[in-house]
């Protein structure tokens, strides 16, 4: 703990922030940085993001997944393996998709998602422009089905379920949402389960994703610090994917 006298002292700030929120729902992946770290993130998580997403044929929701209030119902007995298949090109590219009104856009300052629990009148953002790298399904059990989606920036797996079922006649939304891949780093090799969350894991975890940095930051050493004239606050920042820059959401 920082010693009375500290207070007198110029404060050092020490940011940590994540390189992008997932749905409420979701699991998996969630790339932190620290301190000099906070500022890799935009570059370091251009690359592509991927998924493995369970959808359920026949019912439609007002958030696009399991969480939110059914608002249709449609038959889905007719579908099958081939017929889904035979759409997914439609959706692999670059595209245009219209995101959910249950999101982290923003309208007047507010998340549209806060918004809508208020029961506030919210307008559809227009259509933009998004890429999916590679798509395919990977399994079918109706009414649900698996999805392995690889894709950019700002782009919403909840949308494009919605959208197939849509193409499909019937109506769709998410089960089960988990990200596999966010820029280097992967579920498999670099996420820390909560169970490890120790000072020596999160050590070792460290050390393991430095491999993953550009060789002139991982050479680069830190300044030593100077512990007896410094008091360390935290801002926690998030990486505003619409903008393409940190935005400070909260200071301690």
């Amino acid at each position: 703990m920082p010693s009375p006298e500290w207070t007198k002292r110029k404060k050092q700030t020490l940011k940590i922030g994540h390189g992008g929120t997932l749905d409420s729902a979701a699991r998996g992946v969630l790339v932190v940085g620290i301190g000099r770290g906070t500022k890799m993130l935009t570059s370091m998580l251009s690359g592509s993001k991927r998924y493995v997403a369970i959808g359920e044929l026949g019912r439609a929701t007002d958030t696009l997944d399991s969480t939110g209030k059914v608002t249709e119902e449609k038959p889905y007995d007719k579908i099958t393996q081939e017929d889904i298949e035979g759409i997914l090109q439609k959706f692999t590219g670059n595209i245009m998709q219209v995101p959910p009104l249950y999101s982290a856009l923003k309208k007047d300052g507010q998340r549209l998602s806060t918004l809508m629990k208020r029961g506030e009148a919210v307008e559809a953002k227009p259509a933009r422009p998004v890429t999916v790298y590679s798509l395919s399904l990977q399994k079918f059990q109706p009414p649900f089905f698996t999805l392995d989606v690889e894709c950019g920036g700002g782009f919403y797996i909840r949308s494009l379920v919605s959208d197939i079922g849509k193409e499909l006649s019937s109506c769709a939304n998410v089960l089960e949402l988990t990200r596999t891949k966010q820029g280097p780093f992967t579920l498999e090799e670099h996420a820390l389960p909560e169970d490890k969350w120790t000072i020596d894991d999160i050590a070792q975890s460290l050390e393991h994703c430095s491999s993953l940095l550009p060789a002139e930051l991982a050479l680069k050493k830190s300044k030593p610090e100077e512990s007896n004239e410094h008091i360390l606050s935290c801002e926690y920042i998030t990486l505003d994917e619409t903008k393409g820059e940190d935005a400070i959401i909260k200071t301690c």
